[in-house]
């Protein structure tokens, strides 16, 4: 890991900040990301010359629009949640994920269930632990035993609320600063990488930065159900270099084997990572502009994949070279994760710096015959 630089300007601005917490507390599920594009486009446009999305809701920024060398910045939009599934005679609600939502933490739980009427509050219920005494084995929460209370007593009563199978559901808790250190709130996977590469635009035009290529600034969809979003928005962009953001572990915290998932620590820096689809030259690239602005990072290493739209744009159209950036996170995948405010500065700073480093028409290819 490189040595941690010294205080430097913050980037995220009191109108950054504005944009991150509407931007976080606005519900993007999996494959009903619409309004939430809306806000990130909003904030967007100023700094890009064009935009556009495509039919399943991924947003894109494009700075220089007419060079024809392409340089993708990307995150992913969508959050995880929840679908009804079946509605007993009692009416009380049974779900089915829409991502990898976690079943553990849905007990006690408030959410919002969507709704062509507009947002239906209800709660996870649970047993009381009175109720659980005595009992040899306590039952623990399981996709097929947790279900929603949205305080009717039966079937009819629910769907006259306008809920159906099919119905979305996303939890309530909102946006936080904890200790003037971190951000907390749900889906800061992967919508902080949406604020990171929007704030890059932001830079590029404030700092009235010129690039010798495209730089398609995306925000894909349906990332949390098998970078779908990211594999339709390859083909039809067709870049030439992808430089993709996500989140990833941060391990320091209990239960977490940092033999099995790496060392990475929240307040360290972005971690850059090392992977088949990740490639070489480009990732090389990466790593020595952090070195030189003296950016501080952390490594990682995945097997196979990297689990991220990374994977998506390498793959596409016979091979793009591609490289991920990521947030160390705590707790992902619950309604409280957890970001450090100096990683998300200097994560937007080396994207920033990156982009910077980029020429185009480079091919990245270690020899050609």
């Amino acid at each position: 890991m490189s040595k941690k630089k010294e205080q430097t300007k913050k980037i995220v601005n009191e109108k950054s900040l504005s944009f991150l917490e509407n931007y976080l507390n606005n519900p993007s599920p999996t494959g009903f990301e619409w309004d939430g594009q809306r806000l990130w486009l909003d904030y967007l446009n100023e700094y890009v010359d064009d935009s556009f999305t495509d039919t399943y809701g991924s947003a894109v920024g494009v700075i220089n629009p007419e060079a024809p060398y392409k340089v993708v910045l990307e995150a992913h939009a969508d959050e995880i949640s929840w679908f009804v599934n079946y509605i007993n005679k009692d009416g009380l609600i049974y779900v089915i994920r829409n991502g990898g939502s976690d079943h553990q933490i849905a007990p006690s739980k408030r959410v919002n269930i969507h709704t062509d009427q507009g947002i239906r509050k209800a709660v996870f219920g649970w047993p009381a632990i009175h109720t659980r005494s005595g009992k040899e084995k306590e039952d623990n929460p399981t996709q097929k035993n947790i279900f929603l209370d949205c305080g009717c007593t039966s079937k009819e009563e629910v769907e006259a609320l306008g809920i159906h199978v099919g119905s979305v559901i996303t939890y309530e808790d909102e946006f936080m600063v904890l200790n003037d250190r971190y951000y907390v709130g749900r889906a800061l996977d992967n919508r902080i990488g949406g604020v990171m590469i929007a704030e890059v635009a932001r830079l590029l035009k404030e700092n009235k930065k010129t690039l010798p290529f495209g730089l398609y600034i995306v925000n894909s969809v349906q990332e949390e159900i098998g970078l779908k979003g990211a594999e339709m928005i390859a083909e039809r962009i067709q870049p030439d270099v992808a430089i993709v953001t996500d989140v990833t572990h941060d391990t320091q915290t209990p239960m977490i084997e940092k033999n099995v998932q790496g060392d990475l620590s929240c307040g360290k820096g972005p971690v850059v990572s090392y992977a088949p689809a990740v490639q070489i030259n480009l990732n090389r690239l990466i790593v020595e502009t952090a070195q030189k602005k003296n950016i501080p990072f952390q490594r990682q290493a995945s097997s196979r994949t990297t689990g991220t739209d990374t994977d998506a744009f390498a793959y596409s159209n016979q091979g793009v070279a591609s490289a991920l950036i990521s947030l160390p996170l705590r707790y992902m995948h619950t309604t409280v994760e957890m970001a450090h405010i100096e990683d998300v500065d200097n994560a937007i700073r080396l994207l920033y710096e990156t982009v910077l480093a980029l020429e185009a028409d480079k091919d990245y290819r270690s020899f050609a015959k």
